[in-house]
């Protein structure tokens, strides 16, 4: 019996698992996504660059890219590395350096008639104090963002959109969509990298295994307590 329960449990697990990734891979937003420099390589940003204040030396990189939720997004295709970025920019006094990458995506993932510039990077000196967001702004504008301050455009690229579902996704566009979160001028948009507060735009796969892996745990233990008793 109690094995036919676990048994059970187990489907159940599998099954809420199934559902709550599904909307995820069925939707794909056109988005900023939010990185920062782990020595050459990219980790997914855990705020959004208006409340990170990375410290003097640090990378920041901002990647355009079609993707369904935030663990798919595409990583900056330029490396990390702050030496190859700002060795032309001395340090000063009350200042810091933040090495800004931007990527602006293939022609596969830009709105329809428009064309994405060459990645750049640039050295951001800015108040010790200073923001990713902040950062970004001294040396990308113009930026654009929407009614929720959700960050649209960098450089002024795209001229328009944000955050919009792609067309051919399955599902109608929603405030589930991934969110580029890049208040850059220090307007909060939401935690997270999704450029901010991405990940928004589905359950993140630990979150789904973490359910997945309690409902069958809690099934084991009570069958093993059912057993001693017996």
């Amino acid at each position: 019996m109690w094995r036919t329960r676990i048994a059970g449990a187990v489907l159940l697990a599998g099954a809420v698992t199934g559902l709550a990734a599904g909307p995820a891979q069925a939707q794909e937003y056109r988005y900023w996504s939010f990185w920062q420099g782990k020595g050459s390589s990219w980790a997914y940003a855990t705020e959004g660059p208006a409340t990170m204040r990375p410290a003097d030396g640090a990378v920041a990189g901002f990647r355009f890219a079609v993707s369904a939720d935030s663990a798919a997004a595409g990583k900056p295709r330029t490396a990390a590395g702050f030496d190859a970025i700002c060795h032309g920019t001395p340090a000063k006094d009350g200042r810091k350096r933040v090495g800004i990458v931007i990527d602006f995506g293939t022609a596969t993932d830009a709105p329809g008639g428009e064309r994405p510039p060459k990645p750049r990077t640039q050295c951001a000196q800015v108040a010790e104090d200073a923001s990713a967001g902040e950062a970004l702004a001294a040396v990308a504008r113009p930026l654009r963002y929407d009614s929720r301050a959700l960050l649209c455009a960098i450089a002024g690229y795209p001229e328009a959109g944000c955050a919009e579902q792609v067309e051919g996704a399955k599902e109608p566009a929603s405030s589930a969509a991934p969110s580029s979160g890049a208040a850059a001028d220090g307007r909060d948009a939401g935690g997270g990298g999704d450029a901010s507060g991405a990940g928004a735009g589905g359950p993140s796969a630990g979150l789904v295994g973490g359910v997945a892996a309690v409902v069958v745990l809690g099934a084991a233990a009570v069958w093993q307590a059912r057993r001693r008793r017996g």
